[in-house]
């Protein structure tokens, strides 16, 4: 199929909606399964994200250095890639409604347990353990979203979840700065750690609202391979460019996102001197924008295709981090290129979800997905750790440039050899046909 015609076909088919009629045109249980897979989303990115808010105050209370404010954040993100394949092939194997629910009550219970640190090595293995289940919840949640959801609007609808990162995000900014500014900051980030375990409320409302996809249970009667011959199927011939490349892709997507994502509120309050409360207004900018990049770049996913959105993000994210980090800007200019630094970093993940549910076969769909957002992630995971060391030399705001413009460059080698997929129907096994190469990014 010519990409340029499906991107067309899938323009005409989808045509143009707002938020209003997307919502109305999806069937009953298309909505439950997409607030479901939001709230998750959304409260895994609220217990994700207060470790990065609180790494200023544990270097002044614990004292903590930065290689290991560093390594602490490293450690969830390389054990979330391990929970990421492992969650990923039980979802194959036993469902995806099933595994979510665990994964959510998983990172919630840690995350609360991280309240009562004292030391590195306790937070080194609540950290580690927070991130199986945070890696394992999107493994599970994205290939839900992508299954249930009909083709025309599976970018946009992949893209509003991935928007609940931002939601997550602001409401943990906002306790943090509400909760700093009643407690001094020694119970302070005890308490909110503590804040956590709210995520363990949604799984309540999966266990009763949302069913298994009918595509997955179709595959699943008819599948008899065990969770190792599934792992092993995407490493096959037929599967492992598809693996590595798109393993390249997240890598490039989630290096350059936990290089800035981690660092930036330690940014602006040790090399900008900014105080708590000044941090969490500069944070606010990059939050809206966040927001909006993941709603506006779902929107663009469904209408100039998959690989052209992650393009246009790609460079316009790369540009916003060299001036907001390396550039002799004023505050208030800082502030205001929160915006566009939220928008496009963010932006770059609203295809992501779609992008990957499209590309590979029902019955290892989850298995292979959850692997290669996961290696990605893994990868990915070693930027902030390297960071925190040469962060002592060369300065956050050098390290943190340098290391996003990097991670964007694999995006663009992975474009290059990978194919378009807007409007394309989810693939049975028998239906699976190897991808052909295609060395335009533009698709």
């Amino acid at each position: 199929m010519d990409p340029g015609r499906g991107i067309k076909q899938a323009r005409d088919q989808s045509g143009e909606s707002n938020v209003a009629t997307f919502l109305g045109d999806l069937k009953h249980n298309e909505r439950r399964t997409l607030y479901a897979c939001f709230g998750g989303w959304a409260l895994d990115s609220f217990d994700v994200n207060l470790y990065a808010l609180v790494i200023p105050t544990l270097l002044a209370t614990l004292n903590f250095t930065l290689p290991q404010a560093g390594v602490l954040a490293t450690s969830a993100l390389l054990l979330s890639a391990v929970g990421g394949w492992f969650a990923g092939t039980l979802a194959d194997k036993y469902g995806r409604v099933r595994v979510l629910q665990i994964t959510i009550l998983w990172f919630a219970f840690f995350t609360f347990l991280a309240g009562f640190c004292n030391t590195f090595g306790q937070f080194f293995v609540v950290r580690a353990l927070q991130g199986l289940g945070f890696g394992g919840e999107w493994a599970a949640g994205a290939v839900l979203i992508g299954e249930v959801i009909q083709s025309k609007y599976r970018g946009r609808a992949v893209g509003v979840v991935q928007s609940g990162w931002a939601v997550g995000w602001g409401g943990a900014t906002l306790v943090f700065a509400i909760v700093f500014s009643l407690l001094p900051q020694e119970i302070a980030w005890r308490v909110l750690f503590w804040t956590g375990l709210l995520p363990a409320l949604l799984v309540v409302y999966i266990r009763r609202f949302v069913d298994e996809p009918e595509i997955f249970e179709k595959s699943r009667a008819a599948d008899k391979d065990g969770a190792p011959a599934k792992l092993l199927q995407i490493f096959s011939r037929e599967n492992i460019r598809l693996t590595v490349l798109t393993s390249l892709l997240t890598t490039g997507a989630q290096g350059g996102y936990y290089t800035v994502n981690t660092w930036l509120p330690t940014f602006l309050r040790t090399e900008k001197k900014l105080t708590v409360l000044g941090s969490s207004g500069y944070l606010a900018f990059v939050i809206i924008g966040a927001f909006c990049g993941f709603i506006a770049c779902a929107w663009l996913a469904d209408t100039i295709g998959r690989k052209r959105t992650f393009l246009l993000m790609a460079l316009c994210a790369g540009l916003v981090v060299v001036v907001y980090m390396l550039a002799p800007i004023t505050d208030s200019v800082m502030l205001l290129l929160g915006f566009p630094l939220g928008f496009f970093a963010n932006g770059l993940f609203a295809p992501m979800g779609a992008y990957l549910t499209e590309l590979f076969p029902t019955n290892i769909r989850a298995t292979n997905q959850g692997f290669s957002y996961n290696a990605g992630r893994a990868i990915g995971a070693l930027f902030p750790a390297t960071i925190g060391y040469l962060g002592q030399a060369m300065g956050l705001g050098m390290a943190i440039g340098i290391f996003t413009v990097t991670a964007y460059l694999f995006i663009l080698v992975a474009l290059a050899m990978l194919p378009e997929t807007l409007g394309r129907e989810l693939r049975e096994p028998a239906l699976a046909q190897p991808v052909r190469q295609n060395a335009v990014i533009a698709g």
